[in-house]
């Protein structure tokens, strides 16, 4: 079915701001549902979780949804999401556990395709015990990740292969599931980012071929939190820093100190929300949420669509989104002017397309764009024609 996007817009109260907001890459709009999720969480009764008052039992039951929708929406087992402060922070607190094991002789492999949270901490990390980092190199003619690139370096010494799902800046979206058969060929782990790909495509952490993935509620709909999912009894091999009297039960041992509840309330609700974006599915959560995203990346790729023929009849426009698989996400220049001045000029006339390397910092200097990037055009659920018709115009305009 497709989306109805002036139901979706109309329970995302930011939007009333009249702006036309291509910016969700760096972070969604929050629709009313969630926002009324973790007011009511903060109205009721809290406590440490427990199971005797009733602000424990609140604080409990909480938690538990959350992870339940968490796994649902990543194809996870509940007792395999880890609850974060964002992905960064749970790529440091991953990449320190695991570089325990790690030392001179071993090797990790990065990719300049990653946004570089899915980069330093494992380079840190493994500078820090003498381990080699090796890179592997995106095609900047193409945008594309292949699993070629991974092959050539890899080794029998690689303990740890880290890759995006689709890259943030670019949108490409690597083969994983042909990574993964060649990482754990090597006998190495497969660490992936998948903070843009699940805003945009199911996940499925199996399929992937993934050991551990990480992702970040506040790009597709939630509040601002990461989350990580892997098998239980792989966490359970792990050993975390850690306080002596907190739980060392999974995934409980990997979180530090009393978890958000109003923000995993907003986490739930928010993945409720995406399972209702097709209202006209039945069946469990998971089974909605695969009918809802199969809807929403054909309403997205309509739209982006439309915005590739734009900006080729526009001219004068460069495009750095190439590749074949990719998310609703554009990177584009325009001759004669900075991303600076397209960033401004399109929010002069109410349309938020940022510029910037958005952390993507090795990507941006692989293109030729350096640290300062270009102009970035992302799309989320609520994009409607009547946005892509103001871009476009407000396009034509600064073209002159």
């Amino acid at each position: 079915m497709a989306l109805d996007i002036d139901v979706i817009r109309a329970r995302v109260p930011a939007l009333k701001s009249g702006t036309a907001r291509f910016d969700a890459p760096g972070g969604t709009q929050t629709p009313q549902p969630v926002i009324d999720a973790m007011a009511e969480v903060l109205a009721a009764p809290l406590a440490n979780r427990g199971r005797t008052t009733e602000g424990e039992r609140n604080a409990d039951r909480t938690v538990l949804e959350a992870r339940d929708a968490l796994a649902d929406l990543l194809g996870a087992d509940p007792l395999g999401v880890v609850l974060g402060r964002s992905a960064t922070q749970l790529a440091y607190d991953l990449s320190r556990t695991l570089a325990k094991d790690w030392g001179p002789g071993d090797e990790v492999v990065v990719t300049r395709l990653d946004h570089d949270s899915n980069i330093r901490p494992w380079v840190q990390a493994a500078e820090a015990v003498g381990a080699t980092v090796r890179w592997a190199d995106f095609d900047p003619a193409t945008g594309e990740l292949s699993p070629e690139h991974i092959a050539a370096v890899l080794s029998p010494h690689t303990r740890l292969v880290a890759v995006t799902a689709a890259s943030n800046l670019i949108g490409t979206r690597p083969d994983l599931p042909a990574i993964a058969r060649l990482t754990h060929e090597a006998g190495a782990l497969l660490h992936v980012d998948a903070v843009h790909y699940a805003s945009h495509v199911l996940v499925d952490l199996a399929a992937l071929g993934a050991d551990t993935l990480v992702c970040s509620p506040y790009k597709f709909l939630g509040p601002h939190m990461g989350v990580l999912a892997a098998r239980p009894e792989f966490l359970e091999t792990l050993r975390p820093d850690k306080l002596v009297p907190s739980s060392d039960t999974v995934p409980e041992r990997f979180e530090l100190g009393t978890l958000p509840y109003e923000l995993l309330a907003g986490t739930r609700a928010a993945v409720d929300f995406l399972a209702e974006l097709d209202p006209g599915t039945g069946g469990s959560r998971r089974e909605r949420l695969a009918s809802s995203f199969a809807a929403l990346e054909a309403h997205e790729d309509a739209l982006r669509e439309r915005i590739e023929r734009g900006l080729a009849e526009l001219g004068g426009t460069t495009v750095y989104s190439r590749a074949a698989r990719r998310t609703p996400t554009l990177l584009f220049s325009m001759a004669g002017l900075s991303p600076a001045e397209v960033y401004q000029g399109l929010a002069d006339r109410g349309v938020d397309a940022p510029a910037g390397s958005f952390y993507a910092l090795e990507a941006s200097r692989h293109l030729g764009l350096g640290d300062g990037g270009a102009v970035r055009v992302g799309l989320a659920p609520y994009n409607s024609d009547e946005d892509v018709d103001r871009l476009l115009a407000a396009m034509g305009e600064l073209r002159g």
